[in-house]
């Protein structure tokens, strides 16, 4: 699947900055970060699967046909995480790939519902995850944090077992952060996920739902009224609403903004057409995210070298980027400053070159 890795309109020099470019990344998916060779190795284990074992087989298999087909051979990759161990490889793993990508900070979304309900011991989830944060942390230097999820296709009952697991002390585990919500959007309303998201952000979780992703920008309005959205998950319809663009840039909340994922998914019909320019003109802070990179043919690298064709960005821009998603992060201000302050130094660095 690398084939799909260089934009080939970037220059060549520009992606070698990229590709030495400290970032951090906040729209990223657990299960939706599996390796070609991780879901292979995880469909060989699990014989009554329909997911291709061979890697190759994986670039037809993640070919799709819309939003509501991405989402069922979605659904197919996490059935693949069925044991604690499975759960321990794929997180560890992802952590490898990050690090190569020289991701210093990543806000991991996890659909805990998913596991769980497939009979994966709760607690057993909480220690997997926990335990492969740390040693990714110590052996490649790269900090993880939790977004716990509610899977919105599987309704109330999914939200009310999420929240649960966010906020019960015996459970909640050290490297949760923030709150969310994804899955379609479409007969998905957003308000009646209000409960869930205030019981979330009283016990001091960050709220960053998914909206406007698929729907238009009444979503993105529901995800700030009702479910006090600090940042928001994709957000592409916003451009429809000159109202909404102003009230994100006047209110500073960031769009988790991931270009190909928005292709790859049909919610935008060319990268020509996508509306980060519309979000850049208006003031309103954009990060640059992978959402679920193998899926999509991509990685981080590749979603920053698209950024730079779309907004006509040197380097200069793009540690302006990186900086942007350290900055809407939820990691503290020291953390935020040592990564910013190794952002200025390589990219000065490497001007001087």
């Amino acid at each position: 699947m690398t084939e799909h890795l260089v934009d080939p309109d970037v220059p060549r020099d520009l992606h070698a900055f990229i590709a030495g470019l400290p970032k951090a990344e906040l729209h990223v998916h657990h299960v939706g970060s599996a390796s070609p060779r991780i879901v292979s190795e995880l469909a060989a284990r699990h014989a009554d699967s329909k997911v291709p074992t061979d890697p190759e087989a994986l670039v037809d298999y993640f070919t799709f046909t819309d939003f509501a087909h991405f989402i069922d051979v979605y659904l197919s990759v996490v059935d693949l995480i069925r044991t604690p161990e499975d759960v321990r490889l794929l997180t560890y793993e992802v952590a490898r790939d990050m690090a190569r990508q020289q991701v210093r900070y990543a806000e991991l979304t996890i659909t805990p519902f998913s596991s769980t309900r497939r009979g994966i011991d709760e607690g057993a989830f909480m220690d997997a995850i926990e335990d492969a944060r740390k040693a990714a942390e110590a052996e490649f230097g790269t900090v993880l944090r939790w977004c716990f999820d509610i899977p919105g296709e599987a309704g109330l009952e999914s939200a009310e077992e999420t929240a649960r697991l966010a906020t019960d002390d015996r459970l909640r585990p050290e490297g949760l952060v923030s709150f969310g919500l994804g899955g379609p959007e479409i007969g998905v309303a957003r308000p009646q996920f209000k409960p869930y998201f205030d019981r979330a952000i009283a016990a001091g979780l960050h709220s960053v739902p998914h909206a406007g992703e698929t729907t238009g920008p009444q979503t993105v309005w529901d995800a700030l009224i009702d479910l006090r959205a600090e940042r928001i998950g994709h957000g592409t319809s916003s451009a429809q609403d000159p109202k909404l663009l102003a009230h994100l840039a006047e209110r500073r909340i960031p769009l988790e903004v991931c270009p190909t994922s928005n292709i790859a998914t049909r919610a935008v019909r060319t990268l020509d057409e996508h509306p980060i320019k519309e979000f850049v003109r208006a003031g309103v802070p954009v990060t640059i995210n992978s959402d679920d990179p193998p899926m999509f043919g991509t990685d981080l690298n590749n979603e920053y070298a698209v950024a730079a064709r779309l907004l006509g960005l040197d380097e200069r821009g793009l540690a302006d980027l990186a900086k942007n998603g350290v900055e809407a992060s939820f990691l503290d201000a020291p953390g935020k400053a040592r990564i910013a302050d190794e952002i200025d130094t390589y990219t000065a660095a490497w001007l001087a070159s």
